[in-house]
């Protein structure tokens, strides 16, 4: 499948461009062998023409079939690129960013290429119940690697202490995998899915 970039992009959204859209598919918690549960799930990376993307996700625990059993989870985020804040940055709060874009060309993206390849990024996420992460990494073409440098939680929040996340982009599928550390216990397979971007 093609990777169409919009040609009102932002520049700096051209390297996570392919993920614009909604993706919809299945996946399973932990390792994803024997009994571990089966879920579906509904994904949207939005462009609202600022120079991130916003970032929804919904699951469901599912049979095998794919029939949606019960809610599982929702978390919503932002992604963008990895860089210095600049004059025509917007924030903190409404304060109003330039209407030109703080990175204008490709020329101006390509400098923030990193050396071993692919771009920074940096991503964060918000659950319910007090549970914030906040992720750095990199995107190399269709491969995302993520880990979180801080994980946030409330006095009424589950133990959570770190997390990686691994997308890819294979067939036109979106494939990802989510290992955490939590309740005492070392980083270990959480779930994973593969998605099918919808039209």
């Amino acid at each position: 499948m093609p990777i169409e970039i919009p040609t009102d992009l932002t520049p700096e959204l051209v390297p996570l461009s392919w993920l614009i859209g909604t993706w919809e598919g299945a996946g399973r918690l932990g390792e994803g062998e024997g009994e571990d549960a089966h879920f579906v799930q509904h994904v949207e990376f939005i462009d609202d023409g600022s120079p991130y993307l916003a970032y929804r996700a919904a699951s469901w625990l599912s049979d095998e079939q794919g029939n949606k059993l019960r809610p599982l989870a929702t978390e919503q985020g932002y992604w963008s690129l990895d860089r210095p804040l600049q004059d025509a940055d917007g924030g903190p709060g409404m304060v109003p960013g330039e209407i030109v874009p703080a990175l204008r060309s490709a020329d101006d993206v390509e400098a923030l290429r990193a050396p071993e390849g692919g771009f920074n990024i940096v991503v964060n996420i918000a659950h319910p119940r007090g549970v914030c992460e906040l992720y750095y990494g990199n995107i190399n073409g269709p491969r995302i690697e993520l880990a979180t440098d801080m994980v946030v939680r409330g006095p009424n929040s589950r133990d959570f202490t770190s997390a990686t996340r691994m997308y890819g982009l294979v067939n036109g599928q979106l494939f990802w995998r989510w290992d955490v550390a939590a309740g005492g216990e070392p980083l270990a397979a959480h779930a994973s899915a593969a998605l099918a971007k919808q039209a």
